[in-house]
């Protein structure tokens, strides 16, 4: 996969936040109480949307459809495109930084790839952090300094952090495979991140300039995008139950799992459902800690 025909196969068909339009597929937005196991579906329609990040004041979702942003009420109300006009040709991976102000997210550029830009929420223009691609984003620190991405470079995909208001770019993982889905800890501490290293897909850390990189998990399930909580005590992620050769595709079995941090136990969340790709690209959790949000896909009959 290291040539270009592979390459291309390997970004279309799941790597990363590749955000493909299905067919004849329906979509739940659920949001998920993970004490009580209670889950309340938010908006079910016959068309493929995806990535549902939660606003950081817990007032609306923000979905992925077509490569536009949505906003979607916690009763499911629509509430209008977000940017509408200046955002398109988004890809899965976007979201909100820790004061509310600011929108991240990749663009799939004509003839370039992805790339990351910034964008207020209160409206403005786009500004084009990686002019290097394909860059795709998952993290921003919270003191909103800095974001982190996947990217390939010199055909291998790691880690990177750069400056918020673009510049330099820092190598973070420097190991063959895919490194992907770099997100930080609500405390600064940590980034969280999936890597192929060991020829299967599983879930670590390290410190926010990449050292002290651990290993996670360690179970016969493909385990992707780790998501931090609000209190730095669990992560939430995503378990294909089968070997995906370090892709993650849409339409497959799946699960959501959980990580106490502080004894390394899991459990699961959901039971097994049809998602993979869409499912929980990005962070996802309410601002309180009590809920996560995530699409489930059925087949319309």
């Amino acid at each position: 996969m290291k040539k270009i025909t592979g390459i291309c196969l390997f970004i279309l068909f799941g790597i990363p936040g590749f955000a493909q339009v299905q067919q004849n597929i329906a979509s739940e937005l659920v949001i998920l109480n993970i004490q009580s196991g209670e889950e309340r579906i938010i908006l079910r329609e016959n068309r493929h949307f995806e990535a549902p990040n939660w606003s950081r004041d817990g007032t609306f979702l923000l979905i992925n459809a077509g490569g536009l942003l949505e906003k979607i009420s916690l009763t499911g109300e629509k509430s209008g495109l977000i940017h509408e006009g200046i955002v398109s040709s988004a890809n899965n991976d976007h979201g909100i930084s820790f004061d509310g102000k600011t929108l991240v997210f990749s663009k799939n550029d004509k003839g370039l790839g992805s790339r990351i830009y910034t964008l207020p929420m209160e409206g403005g223009q786009p500004q084009l952090i990686t002019p290097a691609y394909p860059s795709y984003w998952h993290g921003i620190s919270p003191d909103g300094k800095f974001l982190s991405y996947c990217a390939n470079r010199g055909e291998e995909w790691d880690i990177y952090a750069i400056p918020t208001v673009g510049g330099e770019e820092i190598r973070l993982t420097n190991s063959p495979g895919l490194d992907d889905g770099p997100e930080y800890s609500y405390d600064g501490q940590w980034i969280y991140f999936n890597s192929h290293r060991t020829g299967r897909m599983h879930v670590y850390r390290m410190k926010t300039d990449g050292s002290d990189q651990e290993q996670l998990t360690f179970d016969e399930l493909d385990n992707w995008f780790p998501h931090p909580s609000p209190d730095n005590q669990h992560i939430v992620y995503i378990s294909y139950l089968e070997d995906q050769k370090g892709t993650h595709p849409f339409g497959k079995d799946v699960k959501l799992r959980m990580m106490n941090l502080r004894d390394k136990k899991t459990e699961d969340l959901t039971k097994i459902f049809f998602g993979g790709q869409g499912t929980i690209n990005v962070h996802s959790w309410s601002p309180d800690g009590k809920w996560i949000a995530y699409v489930r896909y059925y087949k319309r009959t």
